[in-house]
């Protein structure tokens, strides 16, 4: 963790729907006047789509998976050192994974590629990144440590399957069949890599169904935010102004003394309401050390 440069990053599952957050994210930054550098976790992926698709057939010869989700297929080597260096000097490597034709066109490069490593810009008040690992960590490394404000999508198993389900056969050209070998596969990564880090975020945003999802296979259409309660878990709520969100959230309401609820249709208000003073708080302790730095330069 670092006062002068401050990462934040926002963890889930693929199809959690930490993508959807992007937009409040960039709002908040809008608002705070606040310049970041932002990461895709996607591109820490170790293989292309052509390379991944083979280490696939090949671990599918020796009845073993792989999975996106799992340390085979992903460089937590990089990611770590991308999060040591930043939170240390501020610089880092980052680069671009590009899922659709869309994204690689302007590359004129083919989809499932990686655009090459470049640095990050000069200029960023803090670091933020989006996708699977933020909060990760194994036996070799532990990416959540220089996290300070790390933050969990965690939508109920089913929606999460439903929304990985429609967006893969909708927007990436898979079938049905293939995305549901895909869940299947990534089971015990799932287990391993990604829900122990909704334990060390400092916010869990978890989305919760009020309609029938008892078969997200069959579903043919992913449950509305107005159909939907967010369960909001703070890890400490000492500081945390519950009456202040209940009187601001029309609908909320405490399930326990660190957990709040909203309505689903509120989850960007809740977002903004709670995240922009945690975010301030970074800010404003980078300005106090480069304030102190300064000071001393002087001396």
């Amino acid at each position: 963790m670092s006062s002068r440069y401050p990462i934040i990053a926002v963890t889930g599952s693929s199809g959690a729907g930490t993508s959807t957050t992007t937009e409040s994210f960039e709002h908040i930054f809008r608002s705070l006047g606040c310049n970041a550098a932002n990461v895709e976790g996607d591109s820490f992926h170790r293989f292309s789509r052509q390379e991944m698709d083979l280490e696939k057939r090949k671990a599918d010869e020796v009845n073993r998976n792989i999975s996106y989700f799992g340390d085979i297929a992903n460089d937590f080597d990089a990611l770590e050192r991308l999060f040591k260096d930043y939170s240390e000097t501020g610089q880092g490597k980052i680069r671009r994974y590009l899922h659709t034709f869309d994204d690689a066109v302007p590359y004129n490069q083919m989809p499932g590629t990686f655009t090459p490593w470049e640095n990050i810009g000069e200029g960023a008040d803090l670091l933020f990144y989006e996708g699977l690992h933020g909060g990760v960590t194994t036996n070799k490394n532990d990416v959540a440590k220089h996290v300070d404000l790390l933050i969990g999508m965690v939508p109920i198993v089913n929606l999460e399957w439903i929304q990985k389900i429609i967006r893969d056969t909708d927007k990436r050209g898979h079938s049905r069949e293939a995305v549901t070998q895909s869940i299947v596969r990534s089971m015990d990564d799932y287990i391993s890599f990604i829900t122990p880090q909704f334990s060390r975020t400092h916010v869990n945003f978890q989305r919760v169904p009020t309609v029938d999802t008892s078969n997200p296979f069959s579903a043919k259409a992913i449950p509305t935010l107005d159909e939907s309660f967010v369960v909001i878990r703070f890890r400490d709520s000492s500081n945390i102004d519950f009456p202040y969100y209940l009187s601001m959230i029309d609908g909320a309401f405490m399930s326990r003394i660190n957990t709040l609820v909203v309505p689903g249709g509120k989850m960007g208000l809740a977002m903004e309401l709670i995240l922009t003073p945690l975010i301030q708080a970074l800010i404003n302790k980078k300005n106090e050390a480069n304030k102190q730095l300064d000071w001393m330069s002087d001396l």
